[in-house]
Protein backbone atom coordinates (compact mmCIF):
# COMPACT_ATOMS: atom_id res chain seq x y z
CA UNK A 1 0.00 0.00 0.00
CA UNK A 2 2.63 2.12 0.86
CA UNK A 3 4.42 1.27 -2.60
CA UNK A 4 1.22 2.53 -4.34
CA UNK A 5 0.71 6.23 -1.88
CA UNK A 6 4.88 6.61 -2.72
CA UNK A 7 4.48 6.07 -6.35
CA UNK A 8 1.38 8.08 -7.09
CA UNK A 9 2.77 11.10 -4.92
CA UNK A 10 5.97 11.40 -6.43
CA UNK A 11 4.36 11.08 -10.19
CA UNK A 12 2.12 13.55 -9.30
CA UNK A 13 5.34 16.08 -8.50
CA UNK A 14 6.82 15.09 -11.25
CA UNK A 15 4.00 16.57 -13.47
CA UNK A 16 3.34 19.48 -11.35
CA UNK A 17 7.24 20.82 -11.93
CA UNK A 18 6.84 21.05 -15.36
CA UNK A 19 10.04 19.56 -16.06
CA UNK A 20 10.98 16.20 -18.07
CA UNK A 21 12.29 13.35 -16.34
CA UNK A 22 15.82 13.69 -17.94
CA UNK A 23 16.11 17.30 -16.11
CA UNK A 24 14.91 15.57 -12.94
CA UNK A 25 17.48 13.20 -13.26
CA UNK A 26 20.34 15.43 -14.24
CA UNK A 27 19.41 17.49 -11.23
CA UNK A 28 19.22 14.82 -8.66
CA UNK A 29 22.46 13.18 -10.47
CA UNK A 30 20.50 10.19 -11.00
CA UNK A 31 19.51 7.94 -14.04
CA UNK A 32 16.44 8.03 -15.85
CA UNK A 33 16.26 5.33 -15.68
CA UNK A 34 16.28 5.07 -11.91
CA UNK A 35 13.83 7.62 -11.85
CA UNK A 36 11.16 5.34 -13.76
CA UNK A 37 11.70 2.65 -11.41
CA UNK A 38 10.87 4.62 -8.63
CA UNK A 39 7.84 6.44 -10.27
CA UNK A 40 6.68 2.52 -11.58
CA UNK A 41 7.26 0.93 -8.59
CA UNK A 42 9.43 -1.47 -9.42
CA UNK A 43 11.95 0.03 -7.63
CA UNK A 44 12.16 2.03 -3.84
CA UNK A 45 14.41 4.87 -3.19
CA UNK A 46 17.01 4.38 -0.37
CA UNK A 47 16.59 6.82 2.83
CA UNK A 48 18.93 9.24 1.46
CA UNK A 49 17.46 9.17 -2.19
CA UNK A 50 13.99 9.44 -0.38
CA UNK A 51 15.45 12.84 1.18
CA UNK A 52 17.30 14.00 -1.63
CA UNK A 53 13.41 13.94 -3.48
CA UNK A 54 11.76 15.17 -0.59
CA UNK A 55 14.06 18.34 -0.60
CA UNK A 56 14.26 18.67 -4.83
CA UNK A 57 10.19 19.00 -4.64
CA UNK A 58 9.99 20.71 -1.10
CA UNK A 59 7.89 18.43 0.46
CA UNK A 60 8.47 16.20 3.65
CA UNK A 61 9.23 12.95 3.29
CA UNK A 62 6.15 12.29 5.52
CA UNK A 63 4.42 13.36 2.27
CA UNK A 64 6.02 11.18 0.00
CA UNK A 65 5.64 7.85 2.26
CA UNK A 66 1.68 8.94 2.76
CA UNK A 67 1.95 9.80 6.34
CA UNK A 68 0.95 13.54 5.62
CA UNK A 69 -1.77 15.24 3.59
CA UNK A 70 -1.07 18.33 1.44
CA UNK A 71 -1.52 20.16 3.76
CA UNK A 72 1.04 18.81 6.73
CA UNK A 73 -1.96 17.56 9.08
CA UNK A 74 -0.75 13.80 9.61
CA UNK A 75 -2.80 10.52 8.27
CA UNK A 76 -3.06 7.29 9.55
CA UNK A 77 -1.88 4.37 6.78
CA UNK A 78 -4.61 2.39 5.73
Amino acid sequence: MMQNIFTERLRGLIAESGKLQKDISADLHISKQRLTRWKTGYNEPSLDELILLALYFEVTTDYLLGLEDETGAKVKPE
